[in-house]
């Protein structure tokens, strides 16, 4: 049961990706360094993931180290199949490039694979899952945050709304995404939504985790762009607006992280 949850977790938050034209290119153009390390960092994110989510309930750590290589091998399974049937892989093709095209996806589909029990399991009691601390916030905040960005990152749309944005359009974009994020985490209470610390103002709340977490959403996104090769040949304005626009999606994630956890 476990295992179908994972796949099929996999197959529909990678769904996004599968079906992207320059998720395809990418297999064959990124350098091998940079989707090697991309899935190097994939991993111990998946072991922590594995704490407050995962295809079935875990308790030891080796259990989570290997319930993250399953979501792994899973993902890659459901891409290579899924790309064998709509004809994206073929026998034909250098091994080189299959290994690329499939790994591209393994991100999005183990992270699929991972919330699997959350979004497609039987409800869980909320003693089932460990209540995280501020550290853990933040990195549910990145995990929501990769959720959404790496499935739009590897899009021209990206670069394309970057440029056609002026500076005061971008500044624009930054306050409404903070102003969101807020919303989303505490105004408009959301299943699994954070409560404030009892006596916490608003300004201490507003800069401990809108602030903190759009800080961390960007610099995600901006690790994401130069993994696809977004940045490549690219001067610092222009990286810092594609950052900002692919931090709109992501912050977004990061707000309701606990919503999709």
């Amino acid at each position: 049961m476990g295992l179908g949850r994972a796949f099929a977790g996999a197959l529909i938050f990678a769904v996004p990706v599968l079906m992207t034209m320059e998720a395809w290119a990418l297999g064959f153009h990124l350098h091998p360094l940079r989707l090697a390390l991309l899935l190097a960092v994939t991993l111990p994110m998946l072991v922590l993931l594995h704490k407050y989510g995962g295809f079935r309930q875990t308790a030891a750590l080796r259990d989570r180290v290997a319930d993250a290589f399953v979501a792994i091998l899973v993902a890659a399974v459901a891409a290579a199949v899924v790309f064998f049937i709509f004809g994206i892989v073929t026998v034909e093709m250098p091994l080189r490039e299959v290994i690329g095209k499939i790994a591209v996806q393994v991100v999005p589909g183990s992270l699929g694979a991972s919330l699997a029990r959350a979004q497609l399991g039987t409800s869980l009691l909320e003693e089932d899952i460990p209540e995280p601390g501020y550290t853990g916030e933040l990195f549910l905040m990145v995990v929501g945050a990769l959720f959404l960005s790496v499935n739009i990152a590897p899009t021209e749309e990206v670069v394309l709304i970057a440029y056609k944005m002026q500076p005061w359009q971008e500044i624009a974009l930054v306050v409404v995404t903070l102003a969101l994020m807020h919303a989303f985490v505490y105004e408009f209470e959301f299943r699994g939504s954070h409560s404030p610390e009892p006596g916490a103002g608003f300004v201490s709340i507003f800069f401990r985790y809108a602030i903190v977490g759009y800080v961390l959403v960007m610099l995600v996104n901006l690790y994401i762009l130069w993994t696809f090769g977004r940045t490549d040949g690219a001067g610092f304005s222009e990286t810092l607006s594609a950052v900002v626009v692919l931090s709109f999606p992501g912050a977004l994630g990061a707000a309701v992280a606990r919503l999709i956890l």
